[in-house]
C-alpha cells in the first residue's frame, strides 16, 4: 500500500507549487486524508493548545469521565460494545456566533489560545479550499461561498480526549464513521497512534507527527466537488488525545 500522504505546505509558493498541487489532488482522490507540515501555524501556539487542553482535562473533566464510565459497568460485558465511544469531549463554536465565553471551567489562557488557534485554522482552511478550487478548475473562492450559507459558515472545535480503557477490546475510542462537515483539520497527539482510516478494505494508521495538521475531507465537500474526494471512514482506538477542529 502507498505511504500515507504528507504535504510540505511551504512548497505551495515557489517552483514546487505544481508538484505540491498534484500531491494534494492525489491525496484527495485516493485517500480523502493528508497530513500538512510547515503549514504556517506557530509551533508555540500548537504546543500551548496541547498543553492547556491536557491540563483542562485533568482539572475539569477527568473525574467526571471516570464517574460516567463507571456507571456503565464494563465488568460483565463479553463482546464489543457498538453503541458507546470512549471519549471525553466538549465543543467550541466560533462561527457564526462564538460560545467560547459561555463554556465553564476554561482558564483565560485557554480561551485566548483557542481563539487564536481557531483564527489560524480558519485561514488555513480557506487556503486549502482555494487550492482544491484550483485543482478542480473552479474560480477562487467558489467552495468557500458554497459553505457560506445565509448566516455565514459554521465553524467549531471539538476537543476530545481518549483516555486509556481497561478493556480496549470492548470499546473503541470513537466508532467508525465519516465526517459530515466540509474540511476537517485535526491536531493529533503526536505520542500515541490511534487515529485510523479505512483504505482499500484495511484500517491504516494516520501517523502521529509533531506539529502536523491532519486534513480530512468531509461528506459535504465530496458533494460539492463531485469526483475529486475519496469518501473515508475513520475511527479512533483508545489511549490518545486529539484536538479535532471541524470547519
Amino acid at each position: 500500500m502507498a505511504n500515507f500522504p504528507v504535504i510540505n505546505f511551504e512548497n505551495i509558493n515557489g517552483e514546487k507549487r505544481k508538484a505540491t498541487l498534484e500531491k494534494i489532488e492525489d491525496a484527495c482522490e485516493n485517500w480523502g486524508f493528508f497530513e500538512l507540515v510547515n503549514h504556517g501555524i506557530p509551533l508555540e501556539l500548537l504546543d500551548s493548545v496541547e498543553k492547556l487542553t491536557k491540563e483542562h482535562y485533568r482539572k475539569s473533566m477527568e473525574q467526571r469521565f471516570k464517574e460516567a464510565v463507571a456507571s456503565k459497568g464494563l465488568e460483565g460485558i463479553k463482546g464489543e460494545m457498538k453503541d458507546m465511544d470512549w471519549e471525553s469531549t466538549f465543543f467550541l463554536r466560533h462561527l457564526p456566533d462564538s460560545n467560547i465565553s459561555e463554556i465553564p471551567d476554561l482558564s483565560e489562557d485557554y480561551r485566548k489560545a483557542m481563539k487564536e488557534f481557531a483564527q489560524k485554522l480558519e485561514k488555513l482552511a480557506e487556503e486549502l479550499l482555494d487550492l482544491l478550487c484550483e485543482n478542480l478548475g473552479l474560480e477562487k473562492g467558489y467552495l468557500k461561498k458554497a459553505f457560506h450559507g445565509s448566516k455565514g459558515p459554521n465553524f467549531g472545535t471539538k476537543v476530545a480526549n481518549y483516555p486509556p480503557c481497561p478493556k480496549p477490546e470492548l470499546v473503541k475510542g470513537l466508532r467508525a464513521h465519516t465526517d459530515a462537515g466540509g474540511i476537517i483539520l485535526l491536531l493529533q497527539d503526536d505520542k500515541v497512534s490511534g487515529l485510523q482510516l479505512l483504505k482499500d478494505g484495511q484500517w491504516v494508521d494516520v501517523p502521529p507527527m509533531r506539529h502536523s495538521i491532519v486534513v480530512n475531507l468531509g461528506d459535504q465537500l465530496e458533494v460539492h466537488s463531485y469526483t475529486i474526494c475519496y469518501e473515508t471512514r475513520i475511527r479512533l482506538l483508545n489511549g490518545m488525545s486529539v484536538s479535532e477542529t471541524h470547519i
